[in-house]
C-alpha cells in the first residue's frame, strides 16, 4: 500500500513539470509579439522616408527618429530571440526533446539546448546584446554639452567593448575545451 502512495506522489510531482507548458507557450506569444512590434516600428520608418526628403529640417527630424526606431526594432528583435530561446530551451528541458531541431542540418544548432547551463549561456550572449542595442539607443538620442558627457561616452562605449570581448573569449575557450 505504501509503494502504491509513493508511486502516486511520484507520478503526480512529475507531472507537474507540464505547468511549465504555460511559460513555453506565454515565452513564444511574447516574442512573436516583440517581432511585430520591431516590424511595425520598420513600418514606422518607411512610411515617414516618403516625407522626409521634402525640406531639410523634415529629413534632418526624420534621420533622429529613424535612427531611433529602427534601434528600438532592433531591441525588439533581440528581446523577442531571448524569448524564443528561453521558451525553446524550457519546452527541451521540462517537458520533451525536439526531434526535428536534432536532426535539421539547415540552421545551427543554438535552439538546440540540453542543460539549464547551456540555456543560460546562450540567454547570456543576447541579453548583452540586448543591453548594447540599448546603451546605443541612449547614446544616439543623449546631447552631448561637455567633455565630461563625451568621457562618460567614451568609458561607456570602452565597457561595452570590454564586455564583447570578454564574452568572445569565454566562447574560445569552450570551443578549445571540446
Amino acid at each position: 500500500m505504501l509503494k502504491k502512495i509513493e508511486n502516486a506522489i511520484e507520478f503526480i510531482l512529475w507531472e507537474t513539470r507540464l505547468v511549465i507548458f504555460f511559460a513555453v507557450i506565454a515565452s513564444i506569444f511574447s516574442s512573436i509579439m516583440l517581432v511585430a512590434i520591431g516590424c511595425y516600428d520598420v513600418y514606422l520608418v518607411a512610411e515617414e522616408a516618403f516625407h522626409a526628403f521634402q525640406s531639410k529640417e523634415a529629413y534632418e527630424l526624420f534621420h533622429k527618429e529613424s535612427i531611433t526606431h529602427i534601434i528600438s526594432a532592433i531591441d525588439s528583435y533581440l528581446i523577442a530571440t531571448v524569448l524564443l530561446i528561453f521558451g525553446i530551451g524550457l519546452y527541451e528541458l521540462f517537458i520533451s526533446k525536439i526531434e526535428r531541431a536534432e536532426r535539421d542540418t539547415r540552421s545551427s544548432k543554438i535552439l538546440v539546448i540540453h542543460t539549464l547551463d547551456q540555456l543560460k549561456e546562450k540567454l547570456a550572449k543576447v541579453i548583452i546584446m540586448v543591453l548594447i542595442v540599448t546603451f546605443f539607443k541612449y547614446a544616439v538620442n543623449f546631447k552631448y554639452d561637455s567633455a565630461l558627457t563625451l568621457l562618460y561616452l567614451g568609458i561607456g562605449i570602452l565597457l561595452v567593448t570590454l564586455s564583447v570581448y570578454f564574452m568572445g573569449k569565454g566562447h574560445d575557450s569552450k570551443e578549445k575545451d571540446h
